[in-house]
């Protein structure tokens, strides 16, 4: 497992749910590859309503004809290692948008990993709501 802390970029890849590539989501194979360059990690989240270049709205609402649901892929490592990352993903992403932010990254835990099971971990992340006193103001953070 990789160890990120401090300084990272957030890479975000907005398609749509029925996008593919070689008969396999889209969202998935970048998800696949992301793993196989050895990324610290990737999430999908499904959007439930969104638009984008064709100005069609898709939603989950029941009375909607819309299946195509826009899908977020969401990648977090240091800067040069996304970067690295970028031109496998040229080829994937024909038809969507790619987001570049910088974020830092407050702690990661391994999940069962404290003594008595709760994902204590190392205690790296920010909780009971110290506040942040990173100076990095207007900077997302994760």
């Amino acid at each position: 497992m990789t160890r990120l802390t401090g300084g990272a970029l957030r890479l975000t890849v907005f398609v749509g749910e029925n996008d593919t590539w070689r008969h396999r989501p889209l969202y998935s194979e970048i998800v696949h590859r992301a793993h196989a360059a050895g990324l610290a990690g990737a999430s999908v989240f499904r959007g439930v309503e969104g638009f984008g270049a064709s100005s069609l709205i898709h939603t989950s609402r029941l009375l909607s004809l819309s299946e195509d649901l826009p899908v977020a892929v969401v990648i977090v490592d240091t800067p040069e290692r996304v970067e690295a990352f970028l031109p496998r993903l040229d080829e994937l992403v024909t038809d969507g948008l790619v987001v570049l932010d910088e974020c830092r990254v407050l702690g990661r835990t391994r999940r069962g990993s404290g003594a008595d099971g709760d994902g204590g971990g190392d205690g790296g992340g920010r909780r009971g709501g110290r506040p942040d006193d990173s100076g990095m103001k207007g900077k997302n953070s994760l």
